[in-house]
């Protein structure tokens, strides 16, 4: 892989948030542009080779640290303040707008919770910003839990009036490490990342769940308009035993884009959670599918 130069900065949101961004850059001009939006206790960092190889094939990542994480909490009163939806979803769009206008193919891809909302971004987000992009992808995206990590119904209730009276109450939920990886040193990883504080606010813990149960019951649905050019195109990617989010919602959703012509649902038998950051040359290969979509749709002559 060629060496691959970074760019640090910042964002600042109209109401003054300032969020993280790291973009990895193409050896020579961009073939792609992807804005990559991460999940829950987590941030831009930690997504190992997956960046520099995809900006190796020519693919420029811009990604952020979405409020509430990473490198964007100033204070420990800010950890899992996402604020709601509404504010999740404008935040991305603040984001990509700082690329426009561009010329180069825009993709947009989120992981886990970051793909719930790239999910809902495409039903929900502005119609002049979805224009500009030419697809979407998503590696186990937040559907729905595990049946094995699912809370119970009376607790996710209580949760929900809790966060309508006290919105800005931090709550830990802790992420078992084993469940991201079959890699060792990937758990231990996380385990020691001072930046994935596993810490959520009661208001974004329930915009989390909601996202996901308009998702799962099809009360958000992926529009077939979504994308540049009138056109949704889209690929979904999860393992067979992710352990966090369900893998069977994942194909569930895709059953119901059958009016979408460009679509694509990869299983990885037996793989995780984090799908890039699999043992071996597992991440290798994710990396280049998900580097081959975008490449076959980010030529002059697709519309």
């Amino acid at each position: 892989m060629e060496d691959i130069k970074t760019e640090d900065g910042w964002h600042k949101t109209a109401d003054g948030m300032k969020l993280y961004t790291r973009t990895w850059k193409t050896p020579s001009p961009p073939k792609a542009l992807l804005v990559f939006i991460h999940g829950f206790s987590d941030h831009c960092n930690a997504y190992g080779p997956l960046f520099p190889t995809l900006a190796s094939r020519g693919i420029q990542v811009h990604a952020f640290d979405q409020r509430g994480w990473g490198l964007s909490v100033h204070t420990p009163r800010e950890q899992g303040l996402t604020g709601p939806t509404a504010q999740v979803l404008d935040d991305i769009t603040s984001f990509i707008k700082t690329l426009l206008p561009t010329s180069i193919p825009l993709f947009l891809m989120g992981h886990s919770m970051g793909g719930a909302e790239v999910l809902c971004y495409t039903a929900q987000g502005p119609k002049e910003v979805r224009e500009c992009i030419r697809g979407y992808l998503l590696e186990a995206p937040f559907i729905a839990l595990h049946p094995s990590s699912r809370p119970y119904g009376i607790t996710v209730a209580l949760g929900r009036l809790a966060g309508k009276l006290m919105p800005k109450h931090q709550l830990l939920n802790v992420i078992d490490a084993k469940l991201l990886s079959r890699d060792p040193a990937v758990q231990q990883e996380f385990i020691e990342d001072k930046l994935c504080h596993d810490t959520g606010t009661l208001e974004g813990l329930a915009g989390m769940l909601d996202r996901a149960a308009a998702l799962e019951s099809g009360k958000v649905k992926v529009p077939i308009d979504a994308g540049e050019g009138g056109k949704t195109r889209i690929w979904l990617s999860h393992g067979t035993e992710d352990g966090v989010c369900e893998y069977k919602a994942t194909a569930e959703l895709f059953k119901r884009l059958e009016r979408v012509e460009d679509k694509e649902l990869k299983l990885y038998n037996g793989w995780f959670h984090k799908l890039h950051a699999e043992p071996g040359t597992d991440r290798e290969m994710y990396a280049n599918d998900v580097a081959e979509w975008i490449l076959a749709r980010s030529a002059s002559d697709v519309k």
